[in-house]
């Protein structure tokens, strides 16, 4: 029987794991394994949905170690949580807080089990028992999902033993081996496959260590890098990176950048280069294969394959197998090979999902194109196209845009397309928004992109007009944003928020404050004032609010900087209420 060990440290005092700029030894990590291994209830699968990395890890080790299974979901949507249940019906939820929202048996994480507190005498004692438990490589370790961002999520089944081939490779790509000390600190979910594999397995299967947070915010981002000491690896997404990059102010040093999700422009690598003064290397995979092939961005477009995978094209199909492959996959992209070069690992050109390629008026490109070019006009903060199903309902099958670009109008938008794209190919309609709304991952699920569309089209009919905002001859209208007088935001409350904590136990309701208070700064925003700038008037709360839930709100401005707002939710109206514009928020 092939066995791999869980974890690669060899020494009980290694760090694993950083919290607060302090370290957690392998001893302890073990430790904490063993003790919430012996705690969990009965039932073979398990929800890891803890939000903290180390949780989340000593989580995904515990379940291994005592023969159960993770399960990893791309969402926690109730519809999600339901198709779980159908599919492992003993399912419980392991989470990290006591009013987790997530319809199923709870337990929750031990607080003590956290890596902290340790006094020498313990680590002592846990120094002395320091054994690292071998696993079987054929032993199941999760069913990962996939996003969704295609269609409709699968369940992929992953093995200790294909995980660990996988993870060895990349890290033999990356030069990360148990000599480097380097821990990884993740803006990116552990849940999702990406943060999965380079915050979690990566420093345990390597022998490096792992930041214990999840970042966000840029100001976040930044204090983890501070406190981790070096060598670091910040793992992120395109959108964080644009995100942490945009402030313009001097960026913690990081040692190595990896990004993954969705397609980096070289303009944006050679950016973040320039800001965190380390390389960058892309990451290519998919939930299915995992991690295959990288890239260094800002210096090459070709990706060079890892380890012993290999591409192959039959019946114009792409296929990866070898290595940590169980059987041969099909890839869901278009590749062009490249011919080998003696000493190199094989390489290859993306152009693109098969899924997206479209065909229109006999011209052929595809959505991943057309959103680099998109984002690549100045003053877009953020855009993606969508091409609905024929088969949806009330929806014409053309092209659409969600864009976000506070100092640009539609006009402006659709002149810079002209130059870039073929006119067949132009956005009808182009919806401007304030955010759109991206996951954890930094990506945009199908399901959600029909929807906004669907409440677009509800709201202003099933037209094709060039642009959001323009007039039935096609002319833009004074404002680009989703319609002049009737702007939308949407967002969504997660399950996490620190104002959810005792509002209320065990049914978490989200409090009025939080949706005023996004409200007001969403119409600041748009008409690019400081809150201070807006007061509300008169307000009505009409329906509860539960985390999870995706809200969006439509103002529309009177008269003298009075504006009229509704927040909605699934079809009902949760909110409506008012508020007074001053300074310079006459404007239309």
């Amino acid at each position: 029987m092939q066995t791999y060990p869980l974890i690669a440290h060899r020494t009980p005092g290694q760090a694993i794991a950083y919290r607060n700029g302090k370290p957690i030894t392998a001893a302890r990590f073990l430790a904490d394994v063993v003790a919430l291994a012996e705690r969990l209830p009965a039932g073979s699968h398990v929800l890891n949905a803890c939000a903290d990395r180390y949780h989340f890890t000593v989580g995904l080790a515990a379940i291994l170690w005592s023969g159960r299974i993770s399960l990893l979901p791309s969402t926690h949507t109730p519809e999600a949580i339901r198709e779980l249940a159908h599919f492992a019906p003993d399912a419980i939820c392991l989470s990290d807080t006591n009013d987790n929202p997530i319809a199923l048996p709870q337990f929750v994480y031990p607080p003590e089990l956290d890596g902290t507190g340790t006094d020498a005498g313990a680590e002592a004692a846990r120094a002395l028992h320091f054994d690292v438990p071998e696993i079987d490589a054929a032993r199941t370790v999760a069913f990962v999902f996939t996003s969704g961002s295609t269609g409709v999520p699968v369940a992929h089944r992953k093995t200790w033993g294909s995980l660990v081939l996988n993870i060895r490779a990349a890290a033999a790509r990356l030069g990360i081996d148990a000599t480097c000390h380097t821990t990884l600190i993740g803006t990116v979910p552990p849940q999702h496959m990406y943060g999965f594999e380079s915050t979690v397995l990566l420093p345990l299967i390597s022998g490096n260590a792992f930041h214990a947070g999840k970042p966000f915010y840029p100001a976040d981002v930044a204090s983890a890098l501070e406190e981790t000491p070096r060598p670091r690896a910040l793992v992120s997404t395109p959108v964080h990176l644009r995100s942490l990059l945009a402030g313009g102010g001097e960026l913690p040093a990081a040692d190595l950048l990896l990004c993954a999700t969705a397609p980096l422009s070289r303009a944006l690598a050679i950016q973040a280069e320039a800001g965190f003064s380390a390389p960058l290397l892309e990451i290519y995979g998919s939930t299915e294969t995992g991690q295959i092939a990288t890239r260094r961005t800002a210096m090459n477009e070709a990706w060079e394959l890892i380890g012993a995978v290999k591409i192959e094209l039959a019946d114009q199909l792409v296929w990866a197998s070898g290595g940590h492959i169980e059987q041969p996959t099909q890839l869901g992209d278009v590749i062009e090979l490249l011919a080998p070069v003696p000493g190199a690992p094989h390489s290859f050109l993306l152009h693109g999902r098969t899924a997206d390629m479209i065909n229109i008026a006999g011209k052929r490109s595809s959505i991943g194109y057309l959103n680099h070019q998109v984002n690549a006009i100045p003053g877009v903060v953020d855009a993606s196209f969508y091409m609905p199903d024929g088969d949806e309902a009330d929806v014409v099958t053309r092209l659409s845009c969600f864009i976000v670009a506070p100092t640009l109008d539609a006009a402006a938008v659709t002149k810079q397309l002209r130059e870039r794209i073929d006119a067949v190919f132009l956005p009808r309609p182009l919806i401007f928004l304030d955010a759109l709304p991206r996951n954890d991952a930094g990506k945009l699920p199908r399901d959600t992109l029909r929807a906004l569309l669907e409440t677009h089209v509800a709201r202003h009919g099933n037209t094709a007009s060039p642009s959001a905002g323009a007039d039935a001859t096609g002319n833009a209208a004074a404002s680009g944003t989703a319609g002049a007088a009737d702007p939308v935001h949407t967002w969504v409350i997660a399950a996490d928020h620190p104002a959810l904590a005792g509002h209320f136990p065990g049914q978490p309701v989200v409090p009025g404050v939080l949706l005023l208070d996004e409200a007001l700064h969403a119409i600041a925003l748009h008409y690019r004032l400081s809150p201070a700038q807006c007061e509300l008037g008169q307000v009505k709360l009409l329906s509860p609010v539960r985390p999870g839930e995706r809200l969006s709100m439509r103002h529309t401005l009177k008269p003298r900087g009075h504006i009229d707002f509704e927040v909605q939710t699934a079809g009902r109206v949760v909110a409506r209420g008012s508020a007074t514009l001053s300074g310079t928020a006459g404007r239309s």
